[in-house]
């Protein structure tokens, strides 16, 4: 079993590469793992998660209580959102918070990350919603987020930046650097064209292929079966017959003035 001194050098490592990659800028983001039912480790408040240390990492009862502290380091103010994935998600036991500039500018754009473009993205993450804007430090994102905990393995927060989860540190970083990526394709073949969206029969296949790889977490296109699910294999938009159908409407609207003009 690994040592708590060792999941507090993990996090300062995976601090580190949220920094370099330029997920955070000076003391932004946050991390947390949950070592037990009762106890939390999690980033301080007020430092650089490129420049931790073990030492600096604060340890949190489920609650909020703090536990343990070394100095003046305080647990993130944010612990709270990091506490109710917790407490209504059980399997899972690292959240990380970042700013990475493509996710958080669709989050400020008040755009979701709703079109399945790339099959990795598919299969890891589904799309990923926004969660209402919420005052940071306070109880409002928490209650924001906890709306997509059980759908959702990944979160945009309106004019804030990202959240992600999963069953060790690892596997909650890299869902942060996929939803980045996601959103950096996004971005840019937007710029030069119009994303083409894999169709409904493309997408459950590839639903499949998550099934048949047993990925541990919650995925939309698995467990999200209302209407407003805009990842159910239904509702994924395909671009192409959207083109199609509006090109036909088109066609039909001046084939009719014309007969209309005609006729008079």
């Amino acid at each position: 079993m690994i040592s708590e001194y060792e999941i507090k050098k993990q996090m300062c490592e995976i601090g580190k590469r949220i920094y370099m990659n330029g997920f955070v800028a000076a003391n932004d983001g946050n991390l947390s793992v949950k070592i037990n039912d009762r106890e939390v480790l999690c980033t301080p408040t007020g430092v650089s998660k490129g420049y931790m240390t073990p030492d600096m990492i604060c340890k949190v009862d489920i609650d909020g209580k703090v536990l343990s502290s070394n100095g003046n380091f305080k647990p993130s103010s944010e612990v709270k959102m990091h506490l109710r994935v917790y407490k209504e998600r059980p399997d899972v036991k690292s959240v990380v918070h970042a700013h990475p500039p493509y996710g958080t500018s669709y989050a400020i754009a008040g755009i979701p990350l709703d079109k399945a473009i790339m099959p990795e993205a598919v299969i890891a993450l589904g799309n990923v919603p926004i969660a209402e804007y919420g005052t940071p430090s306070t109880d409002e994102i928490p209650d924001a987020v906890a709306k997509y905990l059980q759908c959702y393995d990944a979160v945009l927060l309106e004019n804030h930046g990202a959240l992600t989860y999963g069953p060790d540190l690892m596997s909650a970083y890299f869902k942060m650097e996929s939803l980045e990526f996601y959103a950096k394709l996004m971005f840019i073949s937007s710029q030069i064209g119009e994303p083409q969206v894999l169709n409904n029969k493309q997408v459950d296949k590839l639903l499949d292929i998550r099934k048949n790889m047993n990925l541990i977490g919650k995925h939309p296109g698995l467990c999200c079966k209302d209407t407003e699910c805009k990842y159910n294999s239904n509702n994924i938009e395909n671009s192409s017959e959207k083109v199609t159908s509006d090109a036909i409407e088109k066609i039909v609207r001046e084939v009719t003035k014309k007969i209309l003009g005609a006729i008079k």
